[in-house]
């Protein structure tokens, strides 16, 4: 049976079958509805359910906290019609909009840098140009394998596009990525997606939390709001394991020692050894340096349990919900698990 739905900012009324969600039947009709990950960890399709009733599939909580669910908001790549209903989805503060490309790139270059995290640099030799706000990520397809999603490391006028890729235990494409990838091989990227990007227009300090390659957006936001001439305090703070975890950390210290508006702080969870450097969790360490967040923004990548933590300590601190941008870096199997959930 399908449910017809009413997208208010196209003015069109679509419908919607039987186990399809409202993303799907938008995106299918050909509707330029704004989406990004697609699997309810990104909060780009965030709406306000204005009319009728859906049932969500799982999602990430930060995401789509219990009040918002509560005032009427849904996520539309997790919204499955119950009634016909009428959506009108959320448009972000500082909105950019890039043309989404479909990008042939060649491998320019691949390194290591720490014991599970490589570095690779693309270069677009054809669907260009590639047009992007720090933070946002893209879609790689390596080889013949499934497409994953990685955040720009690089400010966007900067000639390769660099993403940092983590091996995950029984991963394919990092597998790929570490055993097999050469220079000189073809990479297929789309995009730009994602709305927890750089807000140029924000006057405000700026706290930047990064849990293992969550480093890679907040580095290019620091990098750009620095060569824009932001002169509001910077605060990237860098949560890892151990000493061997961490890496760009001498870049980022020869930044923050030409910059005195701009502070880098690795932490360090679980130290092997004696070490001069803070320990403890991230978040953790942000709570005893503030102790009042209101009029700053938050921008935060890294691992979904560490995104919640920190979006709660910020609103203990007084951070608007509104000012907390996140990235949240799921495995597939992680995907596989809120997935079967449903």
């Amino acid at each position: 049976m399908a449910y017809t739905v009413h997208i208010r900012e196209f003015g069109k009324t679509i419908p919607v079958e039987h186990g399809q969600t409202i993303l799907e039947a938008a995106l299918a009709a050909g509707h330029n509805y704004p989406c990004g990950c697609r699997s309810g960890n990104c909060g780009t399709c965030k709406s306000m359910l204005v009319a009728g009733t859906v049932d969500l599939k799982p999602y990430a909580a930060f995401i789509l906290p219990e009040e918002e669910r509560a005032s009427g908001k849904i996520l539309a790549c997790r919204a499955l019609p119950r009634s016909d209903c009428e959506v009108a989805y959320e448009k972000p503060d500082e909105a950019v909009v890039h043309p989404q490309r479909r990008l042939a790139c060649r491998v320019a270059m691949v390194e290591d840098m720490a014991r599970d995290v490589r570095r690779v640099g693309l270069e677009v030799t054809g669907g260009g140009p590639f047009e992007f706000s720090a933070g946002q990520y893209a879609s790689a397809t390596f080889a013949d394998l499934p497409a994953r999603d990685f955040s720009m490391a690089n400010r966007a006028d900067e000639p390769l596009i660099e993403f940092h890729i983590r091996r995950i235990a029984g991963g394919e494409v990092s597998g790929y990525v570490f055993d097999r990838l050469q220079p000189g091989e073809t990479v297929t990227l789309e995009g730009p997606f994602g709305v927890s990007y750089l807000r140029e227009n924000h006057g405000g300090p700026i706290i930047a939390i990064a849990g293992s390659t969550g480093l890679a957006p907040l580095k290019a936001i620091a990098e750009t709001a620095l060569g824009l001439g932001m002169s509001q305090g910077i605060h990237l703070y860098f949560g890892v394991r151990d000493e061997q975890d961490l890496y760009m950390v001498e870049p980022l210290e020869s930044l923050a020692a030409a910059h005195d508006n701009f502070t880098f702080i690795p932490v360090l969870s679980e130290p092997a050894g004696p070490t001069e450097r803070r320990t403890g969790l991230v978040t953790d360490a942000v709570a005893q340096d503030f102790g009042d967040l209101e009029g700053c923004k938050a921008y935060i990548a890294g691992p979904p349990v560490m995104i919640e933590a920190a979006i709660e300590m910020l609103e203990g601190l007084d951070m608007s919900r509104d000012d907390c941008h996140a990235d949240a870096f799921y495995t597939e199997a992680e995907k596989a698990a809120l997935d079967a959930a449903s």
